[in-house]
C-alpha cells in the first residue's frame, strides 16, 4: 500500500496534534511514566509549538493517508533546523510516525522514499535520524534502507534520559 502523502498546513494543526500525541504515545507510552509522557507530549505536541515547527522554511511536515484517513505523518529538517549539527550538506528525519492500525502495511517506506526525494531536490549528500536505543523494530527498518549507526545522544523524556542511536545514510 503506498497511500497518499500530502504537507501540513496550519490548518492541519489540530490532526497532526492528534497524530503525534498517539503515534509517539504507542511507541514510548509503555516505556515511560504516565507523569513522564504526559509533560513530553504537552510541551513537545501542543499547537503553538507544532505551528512554530511549521513555519521554519528549512522544515516540512508531511500526511500520509489511506482512503482519506490520516495514517501518520514525517518531519524533515535541514540547515540550522537539523535537531544536531550536521552540516548544511544533510537532512534530518526527526519524527517518521505511522498509527498503530495502519502499520505493516509498506506507509513507512513509502515515507522514507518521499525523504529521500527531498534530500535529492535539496541536493543534498545524507540523511540521518535518532533512534532509541531501544526501539529494536524502527532500527531494523532503517538498517534494512541502508542506515549505519554513526554516533548516539540523549533524549530527555520528563525525568528519563535516553540514549538515541544516530544512524546516517549516505545519498551521493
Amino acid at each position: 500500500m503506498t497511500g497518499k502523502i500530502t504537507a501540513v498546513t496550519a490548518a492541519d494543526m489540530p490532526t497532526l496534534q492528534q497524530v503525534s500525541r498517539a503515534t509517539f504515545t504507542d511507541t514510548f507510552g509503555a516505556a515511560n511514566t504516565p507523569e513522564d509522557l504526559a509533560k513530553y507530549l504537552d510541551k513537545t505536541y501542543n499547537q503553538p509549538q507544532l505551528l512554530q515547527e511549521l513555519q521554519q522554511p528549512t522544515t516540512t511536515f508531511d500526511f500520509i493517508s489511506v482512503n482519506g484517513v490520516v495514517a501518520g505523518y514525517l518531519k524533515l529538517n535541514w540547515g540550522a533546523t537539523q535537531s544536531e549539527e550536521r552540516g548544511n550538506r544533510s537532512l534530518e528525519i526527526e519524527r517518521i510516525y505511522i498509527l498503530p492500525e495502519f502499520k505493516r502495511q509498506g506507509l513507512g517506506q513509502h515515507l522514507y522514499q518521499h525523504a529521500v526525494a527531498k534530500a535529492t531536490a535539496l541536493g543534498l549528500a545524507a540523511i540521518w535520524l535518532g533512534v532509541w536505543e531501544n526501539n529494536f523494530s524502527a532500527q531494523k527498518f532503517y538498517q534494512a534502507m541502508g542506515f549505519k549507526e554513526v554516533g548516539d545522544h540523549v533524549f530527555h523524556l520528563g525525568t528519563e534520559s535516553q540514549r538515541d542511536l544516530i544512524l546516517e545514510k549516505t545519498l551521493v
